[in-house]
């Protein structure tokens, strides 16, 4: 289904927690990490007059640092296969879950210039794949010089688009364009339903995206005779975890094609990491807290094995290098005594810097190792 169960429901009907208390589901005998409070005496702290999530903002949390610690494991770059390159923060939308708090009014863009230095760092890296993404990266007047450079190259190009960027004035033959370069189309569709949609990405976005798929079918993506892939990503209307991708894209591919006859050829599911707008969200409704909590219960340790930032950098609108878009968001650029920043040094010598160097991390990256883990790639575990 694509909402998740509501995971307050679950623990208010076990233990009796009022409806705006702790947003996970826990036994009464679960401990919540490091303070050794169980959902009992959480239950207790209720009764003498304080919700859960008040209580939390009092509790010590495990940092994701301590986790790290107590399974012997450090997180390093093995090496770099793909360069995920913002080319800025303006969007023809503004979604609730953005990370980045892209919109119309956002005015960073990446310019010709620093495009030319982020090529050259992809071949000095040798990744073989190019993700190009934003807010919309399509706003971006260079957007296209971009990607045939890199196609030229015999990388692979992936676009991350909102969809509704195609339908825009001066974007009529985007598509084909795509089409014809060969880039692969990771879509965002956080739902089957109108409703869920349009609550998420503003009015009239789920129609607009189901033209845009529709266009994009005629071209020939998505569908099982061609070799134009076209990926749909969900993401959760709240805080929760997302359901299982395996499940999930059944029930997409069936509604999708029975009611709208859309085809896509897979489905990735994304766990919202709390920063940007999302987070603001999260705090104005007093969930901030217990959706930290949430994703620092669901730690799975075997996801550290396949985190993208051992295998990926990221690079600003200004050319700033970062372990991941997320770290990119929060400002936690990579370098020593200074940022590491293109045109500053040769593309080699930041590249001889980056492989083997240990990953920034903080507490969103519970985000990408709660439960089957998450990456700009879907799920890290099936």
């Amino acid at each position: 289904m694509c909402n998740p169960p509501d995971f307050r429901a679950g623990i208010r009907a076990r233990s009796g927690l009022p409806s705006d208390g702790l947003t996970i589901l826990l036994r009464q005998s679960d401990e919540l990490p490091v303070t050794g409070l169980s959902v009992s005496q959480a239950h207790e702290l209720s009764a003498k007059g304080k919700t859960v999530d008040e209580s939390v903002q009092q509790l010590q949390h495990l940092s994701f640092s301590e986790c790290l610690q107590r399974e012997g494991a450090c997180l390093r770059r093995d090496a770099i296969h793909t360069v995920q390159i913002n080319l800025g923060r303006l969007c023809n939308q503004s979604c609730h879950h953005c990370h980045i708090d892209a919109g119309p009014q956002r005015t960073e863009i990446m310019s010709r210039e620093t495009m030319m230095l982020a090529v050259e760092f992809v071949r000095c890296t040798g990744a073989g794949t190019v993700d190009v993404t934003g807010g919309a990266p399509e706003m971006n007047p260079n957007f296209r010089w971009l990607v045939q450079r890199m196609t030229s190259d015999q990388r692979h190009v992936i676009v991350r688009s909102n969809l509704t960027v195609l339908l825009e004035a001066g974007n009529e033959d985007l598509p084909e364009f795509l089409a014809k370069q060969q880039v692969e189309i990771i879509a965002s569709l956080p739902c089957y339903t109108e409703e869920n949609v349009d609550k998420q990405r503003g009015a009239s976005t789920f129609m607009r995206s189901l033209e845009a798929l529709r266009n994009l079918n005629a071209l020939g993506y998505g569908q099982d005779d061609s070799a134009l892939t076209l990926t749909l990503v969900y993401n959760p209307n709240g805080p929760a975890l997302p359901p299982a991708q395996e499940r999930l894209e059944i029930d997409y591919k069936r509604i999708l094609g029975e009611q709208y006859g859309i085809a896509f050829n897979r489905l990735l599911t994304i766990t919202n990491s709390p920063i940007g707008r999302f987070a603001s969200g999260l705090r104005k409704q007093n969930e901030y807290n217990s959706y930290c909590l949430l994703l620092e219960k669901a730690f799975n340790p075997a996801t550290l094995r396949h985190v993208m930032c051992k295998e990926q950098i990221s690079i600003s609108w200004d050319g700033f290098l970062y372990d991941c878009d997320f770290n990119q968001a929060l400002g936690y650029a990579l370098g020593n005594e200074r940022p590491l920043r293109l045109g500053e040094l040769s593309a080699r010598e930041i590249v001889l810097q980056l492989i083997g160097h240990e990953i920034t991390i903080g507490p969103h990256c519970f985000a990408c190792t709660a439960g089957a883990g998450s990456s700009c790639q879907g799920t890290l575990q099936r």
